[in-house]
């Protein structure tokens, strides 16, 4: 079906896609994810890091805390990246030569408003990822609970909320423009998954530049032990890091965010695009 003759998929039916191409990506990039993650908790490099998530637990060790990773997605990513499309259209943002910051605006709001409902999983996603012990999913999550309550599970939301919308503004923005560049530029449609693929690359490299000191912080106020408070938010971790390490180390960890971006991003809007085109619904 040709997309001047698809349909538009309503919010539900579109949140309802995007967290089913979110939940499909994330069993290939959460290896990549724990190792960004540990890199930016303990400041080593790809290679000990690798290395030493072998070394305790072999290949499934990669694997570690995917049951949050699930619920992340289910979350979280239905909104920011199946609500686009709607919301997008919704601020008359949907025509290909629509202002591109109504774009940006668009996913700064489905980024924001589904970091809230995804903020739970995020915290024990972290702590589970970081976690070098045998405690299992069920202690951590006890653990939090008991400790902090259930303001535990919103331990770093208003970092959350603003790398949120930074990202999908700069995803789901850069992504929407580019697939109209690309098209033009090598004839092919909007729909070619040749379209997709180099769209949504490009999405993830100016997603990694731009959220990168953000989700630094956003992971060291995640991982905070359950039982204490080392940072005072955003500005008091963001202050202590950059005094510890200077401003590049906001940027510690930049090749596996990008290595985990380019392929999370490529495979979730390969998917979504997929499951828009079987149901017979218009293409992002």
């Amino acid at each position: 079906m040709s997309d001047s003759a698809a349909v538009k998929p309503g919010l539900f039916q579109s949140m309802a896609m995007g967290g089913t191409a979110a939940a499909f990506a994330v069993n290939f990039t959460h290896p990549i994810e724990l190792v960004k993650t540990r890199m930016q908790v303990s400041g080593a490099a790809i290679g000990p890091t690798v290395a030493e998530v072998m070394q305790a637990g072999g290949i499934k060790s990669f694997w570690k805390g995917i049951p949050f990773g699930y619920g992340r997605e289910l979350s979280y990513t239905s909104v920011k990246l199946g609500a686009y499309a709607p919301v997008r259209d919704a601020i008359g943002a949907g025509e290909p030569d629509s202002p591109f910051y109504l774009k940006f605006v668009a996913g700064a709001i489905t980024g924001g408003v589904g970091s809230i409902f995804g903020n739970p999983f995020d915290v024990m996603k972290t702590l589970a990822q970081t976690n070098r012990g045998s405690e299992s999913l069920g202690a951590l999550v006890t653990n939090m609970y008991q400790s902090q309550g259930v303001n535990g599970f919103y331990r770093g939301l208003q970092v959350n909320i603003m790398r949120a919308c930074i990202l999908n503004a700069t995803k789901m923005g850069c992504y929407d423009m580019a697939k109209g560049y690309v098209a033009d530029s090598a004839g092919w449609t909007r729909k070619d998954p040749r379209t997709v693929f180099a769209s949504s690359f490009i999405a993830g490299l100016f997603m990694t530049i731009t959220v990168a000191p953000s989700d630094m912080i956003r992971t060291k106020l995640m991982n905070q032990p359950t039982d204490a408070k080392i940072y005072d938010g955003f500005m008091d971790c963001a202050m202590k890091t950059v005094k510890e390490g200077g401003v590049t180390s906001l940027w510690r960890g930049f090749v596996p965010i990008w290595a985990r971006f380019a392929p999370q991003a490529t495979l979730q809007l390969l998917t979504i695009e997929a499951l828009y085109d079987f149901f017979g619904f218009k293409g992002i």
